[in-house]
């Protein structure tokens, strides 16, 4: 690989065979360094490639800025969160995830500390990157000698949910708030839904891709099943009356309006989750 630009004595831009630019991330890999001369891959820590040029250029100005330290720390999170967790992620992830890790620390040194106002909602909601949450804050206990909140769990967990989805925070924030809304009306048709289950968790799975396809992608309506609503509408019909009050809401509020497929999914959903609780 060739060097294009020292950025420090620990990360360096380089071009490699297919002429893709790459950031490569190394113990002292660019000390004594030019541009020009080049590496063994086999001496990088970590090579990073940028869904565009925007992000590498944004994410090389981050790295010129940050120790290492950060770096690495962000770096082995986002691995156990593929790995371990099972956690799909964009390649911007390295770049979100490394400025918040040296902001909060940096906030934390201060003594200074905002509390998350969605903590519960993405407790629940997204329990599986709220897990790489707090194995992110044992990390930083390890590594940085600082013990966090759980509030900073929420907020890692927040910025992966941002990679998964390939969304802005403001997005992410937004539908965690419809989602919430959604299921706040869910338990208060039927309040044994507040009790935890696997079925439960699956809804809110449910209710996740739905906000995201009704913030990101137009309604498509697919092929009229009457006989098949029909049925639907007549075994769920409780089920049925509630998402239709769900989908009043959500136009109201938000101008998003569920597919009559959509609509049917959900009403099986909350009428399973409802079965479990009764058996």
């Amino acid at each position: 690989m060739e060097i294009t630009k020292i950025i420090n004595n620990n990360v360096v831009s380089c071009i490699d065979p297919n002429g893709r630019e790459l950031v490569v991330m190394g113990k002292g890999i660019g000390f004594g360094k030019k541009a020009g001369q080049t590496i063994d891959e086999n001496s990088a820590e970590k090579i990073f490639r940028m869904d565009n040029q925007d992000s590498l250029e944004k994410f090389k100005e981050l790295l010129s800025n940050i120790p290492i330290e950060y770096v690495q720390l962000s770096n082995d999170i986002i691995a156990y969160a593929k790995t371990s967790v099972g956690i799909r992620l964009n390649q911007n992830v390295y770049l979100t995830l490394i400025d918040h890790i040296h902001f909060v620390i940096e906030r934390f040194k201060e003594q200074r500390h905002f509390e998350n106002a969605l903590f519960e909602e993405i407790r629940l909601f997204y329990s599986k990157e709220y897990l790489v949450g707090k194995y992110a804050l044992r990390l930083i206990e390890e590594r940085m000698g600082l013990c966090m909140p759980d509030d900073e769990a929420a907020s890692i967990a927040l910025h992966l949910v941002n990679a998964e989805y390939d969304a802005r925070i403001s997005d992410t924030f937004h539908m965690t708030v419809m989602i919430r809304e959604m299921m706040e009306r869910i338990e208060e048709k039927f309040p044994q839904f507040e009790e935890k289950s696997m079925h439960k968790d699956w809804l809110v799975s449910n209710l996740k891709y739905m906000a995201h396809r009704l913030m990101n992608f137009p309604s498509i309506e697919g092929p009229n099943e009457e006989e098949y609503q029909n049925v639907i509408q007549r075994v769920c019909k409780e089920e049925c009356e509630l998402v239709d009050s769900l989908n009043d809401f959500l136009f109201q509020k938000y101008h998003y309006s569920m597919t009559t497929e959509e609509k049917m999914y959900l009403a099986i959903s909350i009428k399973r989750t409802r079965d479990t609780y009764s058996s």
